[in-house]
């Protein structure tokens, strides 16, 4: 693949305009030119500034149109409004980038960022920001920043591409990361994307050979689209890459017309989007500056369809301990060795417990007994990773304690270690060895299940505008759909409200509901009456239902009641399908009935899904357990269950027609019975258009 045109402006320029450059060296906007002579950079640097003839003792010129040559990139350090104009002006004169270090674009009522867009319309200019604090390429030595962190001599060049929706955010990770000695290949600040995405940027280095892995920080997903497509080909090339996504908290969902919109947050759709993406989320920043040799041991969806299982091996109980704990509440499972490899590692002359944690006590000290259990723990099959503890002597005692963990560095198998006590030197020697290795047990546990939570990216399905403005389906048109998908639903007649009798082509007990496209939950309108026994009770429940209606909807005209029978199961779930804004569309699996937002029991995925991912995504759901002869009742109908969510998921193939469907309540029956929608939600696309 050719790197898009921008990749070599924009990360490897020959020559730099820096507009609104600054002799002041109190100022931000003198930093740049600096950091620039500082790093050695070798390229052409101009700076503009209106009002002197020489900037920090170098030549400056008045205005970008008075340069004797066209810069590659621009770096634009003026306020706001100046900043427009040097924007229009580098698209005047064919300036391949700009970046904008200023903020405030969202102000003037868009005006502002119309004219940015303007000037990057045909794509002669591509625009990096606004509000970037810029560009860094260490092995270009090209430091174009702003950034003060970025005064700190002697930084470590390495593999990692940096791209960060916050800009302060680099000068975080490059501080953090020389302690740690992890060097960077790269670093971008990529503001407000009114033009240039985090994923585009990102893709434009894939074929770097500079470039070995990706360490992402993301406050939103805007240009979804575009992560996703660098996601597939950074899987494709296997460089790993791992996010730090702001919104973790809960916040106030977006309620569209069904549960699904409040049970599938903003923050819950990202988990998703980014599992989905094979892009390793992790809870702790710490984290983000240990995953990355982690990723690149262990493959993507290594663990499908199953819990992933983790053997430790421990000099110290208490520090095996605390990966334990931060393991069982991320979903992973540490396993106990079988009792061959507890043979094995008896067989060095140490007698150790049959218990989850092999805990060597002090005898792990010595090399032969920590280097051969080791070999038994990585060669066992029960595992698909192991992690060795290591104790005080990892502090004063580097060389011994680390030695045999080093030595096994290059097993088949995944190794992992976390040190218990701070033991920097030790930490260097297994970086140096390539040995993922973790201060924190809270990090270690993070970056495992992270790494393990990965899914094999897959493309984008073409999809249709997720604006909601088109029409919303009645119940009965609803279940039309459904057969279109080949979902079953209960059997429904639709009956005028001043029918007097009635021809059911089914019998007794029923279920009446309010039919209207205009009411969405029909129990909170008192629209619904269950165990109708007779003709005399459905008359009495259809006149109730209407009065109610008419109390709680005046202005809804109600004209019809749907009539079913009364249906059973196992138990019930929502299943719901939706265009989210950011990432496309979504399906999701949850605990069903009225209790559905209480519990929030729920499972998401990029849609469409194939019929492994729905296994996986009934497996997820805590509440399947019931479907699963729990306590000995009878086993779901889990494979029909999983042909639905396969099914509702398609309506991604069919772009744009549908943003919005929902079944609440799914019953699952037992097994070989099926599943039945008892009620059902659809709301149509604005346009129907591919966007």
């Amino acid at each position: 693949m050719a790197p898009p045109s921008f990749a070599q402006p924009l990360l490897s320029p020959t020559s730099i305009a820096l507009v609104g450059a600054s002799d002041d060296p109190g100022k931000t906007s003198s930093r740049p030119l600096r950091y620039l002579r500082q790093a050695g950079y070798q390229g052409t640097i101009y700076p503009i500034n209106a009002r002197r003839p020489d900037v920090a003792g170098e030549k400056a010129w008045r205005s970008l149109s008075e340069l004797p040559a066209r810069p590659d990139h621009a770096f634009i350090l003026t306020p706001t409004e100046q900043a427009i104009e040097a924007v229009e002006e580098c698209a005047a004169l064919g300036i391949p980038v700009a970046t904008i270090l200023a903020a405030g674009f969202s102000d003037a009522g868009g005006d502002r960022i119309a004219r940015l867009r303007a000037a990057c319309d045909g794509g002669r200019l591509r625009l990096l920001g606004p509000s970037s604090l810029g560009a860094i390429n260490l092995h270009h030595r090209t430091i174009l920043t702003a950034n003060a962190a970025f005064a700190e001599p002697d930084l470590p060049v390495g593999g990692t591409f940096v791209a960060s929706h916050s800009g302060s955010m680099l000068g975080a990770l490059i501080s953090r990361g020389k302690a740690r000695n992890l060097g960077f290949a790269g670093l971008v600040s990529v503001g407000n994307e009114v033009d240039l995405s985090l994923g585009e940027i990102c893709a434009a280095t894939l074929d770097d050979p500079n470039v070995t892995s990706y360490m992402l920080f993301l406050e939103s997903l805007r240009n979804a689209d575009d992560l996703r497509e660098f996601a597939l080909g950074a899987a494709a090339r296997g460089k790993a890459v791992a996010a730090y996504k702001l919104g973790r908290s809960l916040v106030a969902a977006e309620l569209a017309l069904s549960h699904t919109g409040a049970l599938a947050g903003e923050d819950d759709v990202a988990e998703a989007f980014l599992a989905d993406c094979g892009i390793a989320r992790v809870e702790n920043f710490e984290t983000l500056l240990e995953v990355l040799p982690l990723l690149e041991r262990v493959p993507i969806g290594v663990s499908r369809g199953r819990k992933p299982r983790v053997g430790v091996l421990t000099t110290t109980g208490g520090g095996a301990a605390m990966i334990v704990d931060g393991l069982a509440t991320r979903g992973v499972d540490v396993v106990s060795p079988s009792h061959d490899t507890f043979d094995r590692i008896t067989a060095t002359g140490v007698d150790v417990q049959h218990e989850r944690i092999v805990d060597l006590t002090l005898a792990g000290t010595r090399y032969d007994v920590m280097k051969a259990s080791l070999d038994a723990m990585l060669a066992a099959p029960e595992f698909d990773l192991v992690v060795a503890v290591t104790g005080s002597s990892a502090r004063f005692q580097p060389d011994l304690a680390v030695r045999p963990v080093l030595d096994c560095a290059k097993a088949d198998k995944p190794l992992a270690s976390f040190l218990v006590p701070d033991a920097p030197d030790a930490l260097t020697m297994l970086a140096q060895g390539g040995v993922p290795s973790f201060r924190t047990p809270e990090a270690c546990a993070d970056a495992i299940a992270a790494a393990f939570k990965r899914r094999r990216p897959q493309p984008a399905p073409a999809h249709g505008t997720a604006a909601a403005g088109g029409r919303q389906l009645d119940e009965l048109e609803a279940y039309a759909l459904l057969d279109e998908l080949g979902v079953a639903h209960a059997p429904s007649v639709a009956i005028d409200v001043g029918a007097t009798s009635f021809d059911l082509p089914f019998g007794y007990p029923v279920a009446v509901k309010a039919l209207s496209a205009q009411i969405a939950h029909k129990t909170n309108v008192g629209g619904v009456a269950l165990n109708i026994a007779n003709a005399d009770d459905l008359r009495r429940a259809i006149a109730r239902i209407a009065q109610s209606v008419v109390q709680h909807c005046p202005d809804v005209e109600m004209t019809r009641v749907l009539v079913q029978p009364m249906s059973s199961g196992l138990g019930e779930v929502l299943l719901g399908y939706r265009i989210d804004r950011d990432v496309g569309p979504i399906i999701l699996l949850a605990a069903g009935g009225i209790y559905t937002e209480i519990y929030r029991d729920r499972s998401i995925r990029l849609a469409p899904v194939d019929l492994a991912s729905a296994h996986e995504m009934i497996d997820e759901l805590a509440s399947s357990r019931i479907f699963k002869g729990f306590r000995n009742r009878p086993r779901g109908d889990l494979g029909a269950l999983a042909r639905a969510i396969v099914a509702l998921s398609n309506l991604a193939r069919q772009p744009g027609r549908v943003v919005d469907a929902e079944i609440n309540p799914l019953l699952v029956r037992a097994e070989g019975e099926g599943v039945v929608a008892v009620d059902a939600l659809v709301q149509l696309g604005q346009t129907g258009e591919t966007e």
